[in-house]
């Protein structure tokens, strides 16, 4: 029986003391609001992952360790680059391993992605380091070594990206593009931290940030199918994601796996790759007059 991309504190609690206890990882990171267009901002979430983490976590900065050094976009490895840092983290091809992070939850979806593509069984703490204080767990501070493994073959990768290529000869006016960030960020209302505000014509918008309750756990799968039907996509054919640097994207599929939706595909280029083209068409909304 497939356990669900989601695992609760107690249940991973209690695997802890098993006999062959997950590999923790904490993928705490700041991305900072942005000020003004073209504003991104990135800060290690080390120091807080030495402050307070799950008994034996691991920390990783996604987006150094996990991806692609000073890439403008499309920031994931290639499989084997991503399989061989894993490994020095201690994470093997069959390594039961569990994401979070303190952050609200982003960054710890992004890592459970790149994981679940090259088919590491993987799972995401549901509410993260919040939800494991609440439940009055034991936490550890200070710093810690990885146990790496050997390396090994990253063999099993599942179609998990749309290229731009390919998404631009696609029809974006059915309801299964969907940008996964904020009503504003959509609307181009507010500052973006990418080249140009709005988003690509056609496409509809389920932010990541309501598939999720305020505790930051997931909301229960017919909540999530819901608002995807809401919205107007078809959940019985392909799901294409973007948003604007492939993380919130990551949120969104991390929602949709829980609810039991499995065809999807991440456009990692996302705003940052499409607004840096200035012939490829944004559509910026009128604000609303209250």
């Amino acid at each position: 029986m497939n356990p669900g991309p989601f695992i609760g504190a107690e249940e991973l609690f209690s695997a802890l003391s098993g006999d062959t206890p997950p590999v923790i990882l904490d993928a705490s990171l700041v991305l900072h609001r942005p000020q003004f267009d073209g504003d991104f901002r990135t800060e290690s979430g080390r120091s807080r992952w030495e402050d307070a983490h799950l008994p034996g976590a691991i920390h990783v900065r996604v987006d150094a360790d996990l991806s692609v050094p000073a890439a403008t976009h499309n920031h994931r490895p290639p499989p084997q680059d991503l399989a061989d840092r894993l490994a020095q983290f201690g994470v093997g091809a069959d390594t039961a391993t569990v994401v979070y992070d303190s952050t609200g939850g982003f960054w710890a979806a992004r890592t459970w992605y790149l994981l679940r593509w090259i088919g590491i069984p993987v799972r995401v703490l549901d509410g993260g380091l919040d939800a494991w204080s609440a439940a009055g767990l034991p936490v550890e501070s200070g710093t810690g070594p990885a146990r790496p493994v050997a390396p090994w073959s990253a063999d099993r990768v599942r179609e998990a990206w749309i290229e731009l290529d390919e998404l631009r000869e696609i029809d974006c006016d059915t309801g299964n593009l969907v940008c996964a960030l904020s009503p504003a960020a959509f609307a181009g209302t507010e500052p973006t931290r990418y080249t140009r505000r709005g988003h690509i014509p056609g496409s509809v918008n389920v932010p990541a940030r309501e598939l999720f309750d305020d505790d930051g756990r997931v909301r229960p799968p017919a909540e999530i199918i819901d608002r995807y039907r809401d919205a107007g996509t078809d959940l019985d054919s392909e799901v294409l994601l973007y948003c604007g640097g492939g993380i919130s994207a990551t949120v969104n599929a991390l929602a949709l796996v829980s609810a039991g939706v499995e065809s999807i595909r991440v456009y990692d280029g996302s705003l940052e790759e499409w607004s840096a083209d200035p012939a490829l068409p944004l559509q910026v909304d009128d604000p609303v007059e209250l």
